[in-house]
Protein backbone atom coordinates (compact mmCIF):
# COMPACT_ATOMS: atom_id res chain seq x y z
CA UNK A 1 0.00 0.00 0.00
CA UNK A 2 1.24 3.67 -0.57
CA UNK A 3 1.89 5.59 2.46
CA UNK A 4 3.50 9.11 2.72
CA UNK A 5 4.05 10.48 6.16
CA UNK A 6 5.65 13.74 6.97
CA UNK A 7 7.15 14.06 10.34
CA UNK A 8 9.26 16.97 12.15
CA UNK A 9 7.15 20.08 12.25
CA UNK A 10 6.29 21.90 15.56
CA UNK A 11 6.38 25.17 17.33
CA UNK A 12 9.59 27.30 16.78
CA UNK A 13 10.45 30.94 17.75
CA UNK A 14 11.25 33.55 15.07
CA UNK A 15 14.47 32.78 13.51
CA UNK A 16 14.77 29.36 14.67
CA UNK A 17 14.85 26.03 12.53
CA UNK A 18 13.02 22.59 11.72
CA UNK A 19 13.82 19.90 9.33
CA UNK A 20 10.77 17.94 7.50
CA UNK A 21 11.05 14.72 6.56
CA UNK A 22 8.60 12.95 4.27
CA UNK A 23 8.74 8.85 4.41
CA UNK A 24 7.47 7.11 1.38
CA UNK A 25 6.53 3.35 1.25
CA UNK A 26 4.48 1.25 -1.15
CA UNK A 27 5.77 2.58 -4.70
CA UNK A 28 9.11 2.91 -6.79
CA UNK A 29 10.72 5.86 -5.05
CA UNK A 30 13.21 6.70 -7.23
CA UNK A 31 10.89 7.35 -10.50
CA UNK A 32 8.83 10.39 -8.26
CA UNK A 33 10.07 13.85 -8.61
CA UNK A 34 9.90 14.91 -4.61
CA UNK A 35 7.78 18.33 -3.68
CA UNK A 36 7.27 20.43 -0.22
CA UNK A 37 3.66 22.61 -0.49
CA UNK A 38 2.31 24.43 2.28
CA UNK A 39 -0.92 25.59 3.16
CA UNK A 40 -1.63 28.84 5.75
CA UNK A 41 -5.30 29.43 7.00
CA UNK A 42 -7.45 31.39 4.72
CA UNK A 43 -4.91 30.65 1.53
CA UNK A 44 -4.19 28.67 -1.75
CA UNK A 45 -1.56 25.57 -1.27
CA UNK A 46 1.65 27.27 -2.06
CA UNK A 47 4.59 24.78 -3.56
CA UNK A 48 7.60 25.68 -1.53
CA UNK A 49 10.00 23.55 -2.55
CA UNK A 50 10.65 20.70 -5.61
CA UNK A 51 14.04 18.36 -6.49
CA UNK A 52 13.58 16.51 -10.23
CA UNK A 53 14.91 13.15 -11.00
CA UNK A 54 17.51 14.88 -12.21
CA UNK A 55 18.46 16.31 -9.23
CA UNK A 56 17.89 20.00 -9.97
CA UNK A 57 16.09 22.23 -7.54
CA UNK A 58 13.41 25.32 -7.42
CA UNK A 59 12.45 27.55 -4.44
CA UNK A 60 9.35 30.02 -3.84
CA UNK A 61 11.04 33.22 -3.80
CA UNK A 62 9.61 33.61 -0.37
CA UNK A 63 11.61 30.84 1.07
CA UNK A 64 15.02 30.92 -1.21
CA UNK A 65 17.98 31.14 0.66
CA UNK A 66 16.52 29.84 4.09
CA UNK A 67 15.01 26.25 3.19
CA UNK A 68 17.05 23.40 1.61
CA UNK A 69 15.05 20.25 -0.24
CA UNK A 70 17.24 17.18 -0.56
CA UNK A 71 15.98 13.13 -0.66
CA UNK A 72 17.87 9.91 0.15
CA UNK A 73 17.21 7.36 -2.08
CA UNK A 74 18.05 4.52 -0.18
CA UNK A 75 15.84 4.97 2.84
CA UNK A 76 13.03 6.30 0.48
CA UNK A 77 13.01 9.79 2.50
CA UNK A 78 13.03 13.46 1.81
CA UNK A 79 13.72 16.32 3.50
CA UNK A 80 13.05 19.93 4.06
CA UNK A 81 15.79 22.15 6.35
CA UNK A 82 14.34 24.96 7.21
CA UNK A 83 16.43 28.09 8.52
CA UNK A 84 15.50 31.82 9.55
CA UNK A 85 11.92 30.92 10.43
CA UNK A 86 9.47 34.14 10.43
CA UNK A 87 5.54 33.83 11.23
CA UNK A 88 4.57 34.20 7.66
CA UNK A 89 6.36 30.62 7.09
CA UNK A 90 3.05 28.96 9.90
CA UNK A 91 1.05 26.52 7.59
CA UNK A 92 0.76 22.95 6.99
CA UNK A 93 3.12 21.53 5.08
CA UNK A 94 2.79 18.60 2.54
CA UNK A 95 5.55 16.40 0.56
CA UNK A 96 4.45 15.18 -2.68
CA UNK A 97 5.92 12.71 -5.02
CA UNK A 98 5.00 13.35 -8.49
CA UNK A 99 5.41 10.85 -11.55
CA UNK A 100 3.91 10.50 -14.58
CA UNK A 101 0.72 8.87 -14.12
CA UNK A 102 0.21 9.12 -10.58
CA UNK A 103 1.23 11.60 -7.42
CA UNK A 104 0.91 10.77 -3.51
CA UNK A 105 0.88 13.02 -1.03
CA UNK A 106 1.29 13.00 2.94
CA UNK A 107 -1.22 14.00 5.77
CA UNK A 108 0.83 16.70 6.37
CA UNK A 109 2.60 18.45 9.39
CA UNK A 110 1.78 21.61 11.31
CA UNK A 111 4.79 24.14 11.37
CA UNK A 112 4.13 27.16 13.23
CA UNK A 113 6.42 29.86 13.74
CA UNK A 114 5.49 32.48 17.01
CA UNK A 115 7.09 34.23 19.90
Amino acid sequence: QVQVAESGGGLVQPGGSLRLSCAGSGFNFSMYSMNWYRQAPGKQRELVASLVLSGLTNYANSVKGRFTISRDIAKNTGYLQMNSLKPEDTAVYYCNFGGIHSAFWGQGTQVTVSS
